[in-house]
């Protein structure tokens, strides 16, 4: 085999400065290391879209996905899990909130979504909401979720999840709405 011949590579150093930003930025979580991205993107003239615009089956629209739908006590839980997101800082970790008998038993940490799902005790009703952060780039970063998401739900007594309208990934969407309407769970999207 002949070995390659080193000499006539042309290498471009250019992007190794930008490595200190981008570890710098790693302390503050991925949604920072994504927008500093992004900005190295644009400085070499690079557009970032949105990933929706190519999977535009992930993302949901407006509507009920599953046959149960949210009852009184339900939409009451909904509402308070929007607000309580809705009142966390600008550089909040926050995509999800737990709503239980109308009060917030969860806010999503910097741990995600599994760790604040286990650990809440199955009661039999709640809901999750999960929305994006107040300062998500939902270009490259939307809050996703998925059958695993779903289950971690049922295990937690919840009986439905909340999704931005648009402004989110479900993952095996088919089999989310098989499992959700076999587990009487509703799936919303608002």
């Amino acid at each position: 085999m002949k070995k390659p011949n080193f000499s006539k590579l042309k290498l471009d150093f250019k992007g190794i400065y930008y490595i200190p930003r981008i570890i710098k930025s790693s302390k503050l979580g991925d949604a920072a290391i994504l927008k500093e991205i992004i900005k190295i993107l644009k400085k070499e003239k690079i557009n970032t879209l949105s990933s929706t615009i190519f999977t535009p089956e992930l993302s949901l629209k407006k509507g009920f996905y599953s046959k149960t739908r949210p009852d009184t006590q339900d939409k009451k839980d909904i509402n308070k899990s929007i607000k309580a997101l809705n009142k966390t800082g600008a550089h909040s970790f926050s995509q999800g909130a737990v709503s239980r008998d109308n009060k917030v038993i969860a806010v999503e940490g910097r741990e995600g979504t599994k760790k604040m799902l286990s650990n809440i005790k199955n009661k039999g009703n709640g809901v999750l909401v999960k929305f994006p952060k107040k300062k998500q780039d939902t270009r490259v970063d939307l809050p996703t979720v998925g059958l695993n998401t779903l289950k971690q739900c049922t295990k937690a007594g919840l009986k439905g999840i909340v999704l931005k309208h648009k402004k989110n990934i479900l993952l095996d969407k088919k089999k989310c709405i098989q499992y959700a309407n076999k587990n009487k769970m509703f799936i919303l999207v608002r």
